[in-house]
């Protein structure tokens, strides 16, 4: 099953999954996505930049660094805490999952809503394995 498959079956899996993309936080760019409309390229690339702004940005950076120091752990050892991040904005739900396999890697997925929190994220996580064994 090649990536694309797997995030085509991340839409159909997720409920009211309107899309999926896959960032690469290292290059800042979307390495592929799937909507059920389509968008401009600009707002896609927009999506990459802001995914690395949400987990690479420097206040976040700095209290992960500091949860580290707090637990005498070194800073630059490339573990990171903040992996899965649910933003609700006024009309749709976005889901980040880190990377379980590669931690510059995010999986994006919107839905409407009104979908089952719960539900939204279990299937997410769930796909977020068949996406690790790509990347």
């Amino acid at each position: 099953m090649t990536l694309q498959a797997v995030i085509a079956e991340t839409q159909r899996t997720v409920p009211e999954c309107l899309a999926v993309g896959i960032v690469d936080m290292t290059t800042g760019m979307l390495l592929d996505v799937k909507t059920v409309d389509s968008h401009p390229q600009e707002v896609l690339d927009l999506v990459a930049a802001a995914t690395s702004d949400i987990y690479q940005g420097q206040n976040v950076t700095a209290i992960e660094n500091a949860f580290k120091r707090s637990r005498g752990l070194v800073e630059d050892d490339g573990h990171h805490y903040f992996q899965d991040i649910i933003i609700m904005s006024e009309n749709l739900l976005h889901v980040f999952l880190r990377s379980k396999r590669n931690q510059g890697v995010v999986m994006v997925i919107v839905c409407r809503k009104s979908v089952n929190l719960g539900m939204a994220l279990s299937k997410a996580r769930l796909m977020a394995t068949k996406v690790d064994q790509h990347i």
